[in-house]
């Protein structure tokens, strides 16, 4: 009897297809929910606080009155960037989270 197709036919092709498909839907989903999220971080005892979305974009920093010393404005920038590189730290990790678990773990280029 012979064989038809090299893959198992097409019937397993287009099953295949139709699983790609499927990650793909979900895969567009995790990241719209990712770009609609905010995440907060803050510095200095919460004297700096940044906020971010899904983007990885900065959408507000609020400084603690405080926070502000001209005579050590370096405290000061060093909080505003712990609280910005936080940020940004926590948006990679909800990405990782919400599209690792669609993916099972692999990294595919681009996505991360």
């Amino acid at each position: 009897m012979a064989r038809r197709g090299g893959f198992g036919g097409g019937n397993n092709m287009g099953q295949m297809m139709k699983q790609v498909q499927q990650m793909q839907k979900r895969m567009e989903d995790a990241q719209k929910e990712i770009e609609e999220s905010t995440v907060t971080a803050t510095s200095g005892g919460g004297m700096v606080e940044v906020e971010a979305n899904g983007k990885k974009q900065i959408i507000s920093i609020k400084i603690d009155p405080e926070a502000v010393d001209p005579e050590d404005v370096e405290i000061l920038q060093d909080m505003v960037l712990t609280a910005v590189n936080d940020a940004i730290s926590q948006v990679e990790k909800l990405s990782e989270e919400k599209l690792g678990k669609i993916t099972g773990g692999m990294n595919l280029p681009g996505i991360f």
